[in-house]
């Protein structure tokens, strides 16, 4: 089926529940249909949804709004140590982390709960508690929007970096990821090295290590965390962690003595965005429908009927903040349209 919906509501397809049209929009669930709409694109403006947990529309959309609802799972290759399973873009990433728990495939567990769909995770090179999804990363493949084309991408091809790879970079807007390959371990290695995992497992009277175990404390650590999207309108964290050079660092260390740093390779050093913000008076401050969680100033909410456009005004205000008075860039993870 080919035939689009016109003038729809986007409210129900994003998670900060921001009340936009779509001039066009239709659902995919087959390589083959997504091929044929793309030709019916041709040129229009094309905005591709999956979660939408990772946007936050500040107007109508003016063009063609296509839906990945790609689905299934399944085992492509087996090795004395490996599982690799091949899962469809429009699976939602939990749902994922949580089928390869029932396995007992390790690598993703400390994943759990971010929102999302699996297309969207080798996107921003998803990553929580010490791992990031180029771990467990293998191939994907994509088709080119340009000339609907299926093309394969590994893990090299991908240039996978800080919540960014090459479809944030030159391959922005111009494929559409179908389906991704992961390798996982049928003997785990825990990676329980962020201080929050240890201390909710000892909270938990964890005596015995398991994926199951680790992906219960990141479940809690997150949900105490950060607000429920089905509750309050929201996309996870707004701004990336910055990253300086370390001699700026020190720099920065000498003037603002409690600044907290985290020795990267390549002499920098990642300053969490949060404490940043913090710093500058926006935690729980709200501004009628729009705001900061109250828990975590990372986070920017819609209390209900909050406009796109606020919420992005707001981001741009707390950027301007930061790097007046520290001099630091944030960079929003969000994808503002």
């Amino acid at each position: 089926m080919t035939n689009f919906s016109e003038n729809v509501s986007l409210k129900p397809f994003n998670t900060f529940g921001i009340e936009a049209k779509a001039r066009k929009f239709q659902a995919f669930s087959s390589v083959e249909t997504l091929q044929n709409l793309l030709k019916i694109v041709g040129d229009n403006s094309l905005l591709i949804l999956g979660g939408g947990s990772n946007l936050l529309l500040t107007k109508d959309f003016d063009g063609y709004v296509l839906k990945n609802e790609l689905k299934g799972i399944s085992v492509i290759k087996e090795t004395e140590d490996s599982i690799y399973t091949e899962v469809q873009a429009g699976e939602n990433w939990h749902q994922f982390v949580l089928h390869c728990i029932s396995q007992n495939w390790a690598g993703v567990e400390n994943l759990s709960l971010i929102p999302g769909t699996v297309g969207a995770a080798p996107m921003q090179n998803i990553g929580a508690y010490g791992i990031e999804i180029k771990e467990v990363f293998e191939s994907l493949t994509a088709v080119e929007i340009s000339t609907g084309e299926i093309h394969s991408f590994s893990k090299e091809d991908c240039q996978f970096g800080y919540r960014e790879s090459i479809f944030k970079k030159s391959h922005k807007g111009k494929y559409v990821i179908t389906s991704v390959v992961f390798k996982l371990a049928k003997k785990p290695t825990f990676n329980v090295t962020y201080g929050a995992i240890k201390d909710t497992l000892k909270e938990m009277q964890v005596s015995e290590l398991s994926i199951k175990a680790i992906s219960d404390a990141v479940i809690k650590i997150r949900q105490r965390k950060l607000p429920d999207p089905a509750v309050i309108g929201n996309a996870g964290s707004f701004f990336k962690n910055p990253e300086v050079e370390k001699i700026d660092f020190e720099g920065l260390k000498a003037e603002f003595s409690g600044i907290p740093g985290y020795q990267l390779p390549d002499h920098k050093v990642k300053i969490p965005a949060a404490w940043l913000i913090e710093q500058m008076g926006w935690k729980g401050k709200t501004f009628d429908q729009i705001g900061v969680h109250k828990n975590q100033s990372l986070v920017l909410v819609n209390y209900g009927e909050g406009n796109g456009a606020d919420l992005r005004d707001l981001a741009f205000k707390i950027k301007a903040s930061v790097s007046e008075q520290f001099g630091i860039e944030l960079t929003p993870e969000v994808n503002i349209i």
